[in-house]
């Protein structure tokens, strides 16, 4: 679905069109690609590399992340992620919600889901001034004590057209959690754990009816609609359908194929 390019009026010498790929070359390119994807699934503790992503400590706010993968839930935690999505998602989907919510069931404990799951601090005030090493210290009390779960972000490393990409399946809070720049705070931190992993861009859908959702991704965060959600497809199919795919590309062949 990129652009395509346009052919050469040379006459004379044929040799300067395109070479195309041969098949080694491209079964080359597509086991270093799965290489890739097992690669970042691999990967069971994104937020080492990030610590300064483990905790979120502004605006009236003190949470802190841990990850998780969808093989590993426990019941607790299923009834978590099911109840707040229902409590979120049942208004924008509408009928379509009972079909929805056995498919999201099946999606989250699929050893491909990975989680990033925010905590509440315990008995911290988010106006104190902490220490490097107080941050560690109640990370840790935070983390064996587990305070109270707001939320959560499920994504996949996966193929898209062919490109390599982490998609975003969920990025839901609890109300009272909203509005404080979690949300902003943990899509940066999606997209350095997708750039880490040399995925080609981040993609994820949004249901129309999520004005509030529709605005944080495409005014807030400057993601685009892609090329692959229905409405530039065909814009008559996607006036039928009741999401869009956005994404954000981080490189010259993911643009092509999905911002073009």
């Amino acid at each position: 679905m990129g652009s395509k390019r346009l052919p050469a009026f040379n006459h004379s010498n044929n040799d300067n069109r395109e070479k195309k790929p041969n098949r080694k070359e491209i079964l080359e390119k597509k086991k270093a690609i799965d290489d890739l994807i097992k690669a970042a699934s691999a990967d069971k503790h994104p937020l080492d590399s990030f610590p300064s992503f483990r905790h979120f400590h502004k605006n009236g706010l003190s949470v802190y992340l841990e990850s998780g993968c969808g093989d590993k839930l426990s019941s607790p935690t299923k009834k978590y992620i099911m109840g707040l999505l229902k409590a979120n998602m049942e208004g924008p989907y509408g009928s379509e919600w009972p079909t929805v919510e056995k498919a999201k069931r099946r999606e989250m404990v699929m050893p491909e889901a990975r989680y990033i799951f925010v905590h509440e601090a315990p008995n911290a005030s988010s106006d104190e001034i902490l220490t490097m090493s107080e941050r560690k210290e109640t990370l840790t009390v935070c983390l064996e004590n587990k305070g109270s779960m707001v939320g959560f972000v499920q994504y996949r490393f996966t193929l898209e057209e062919e490109i390599p990409v982490l998609y975003v399946y969920e990025l839901q809070l609890e109300p009272h959690v909203q509005a404080k720049g979690l949300g902003k705070f943990l899509m940066q931190l999606i997209e350095l754990i997708a750039r880490k992993n040399r995925m080609g861009a981040v993609v994820l859908t949004v249901q129309k009816a999520n004005l509030l959702a529709m605005d944080f991704y495409l005014n807030k965060l400057r993601y685009i609609i892609s090329t692959i959600s229905p409405s530039r497809v065909d814009p008559l199919i996607g006036d039928e359908k009741s999401y869009e795919i956005l994404c954000k590309a981080f490189d010259c062949e993911a643009e092509a194929i999905f911002e073009a």
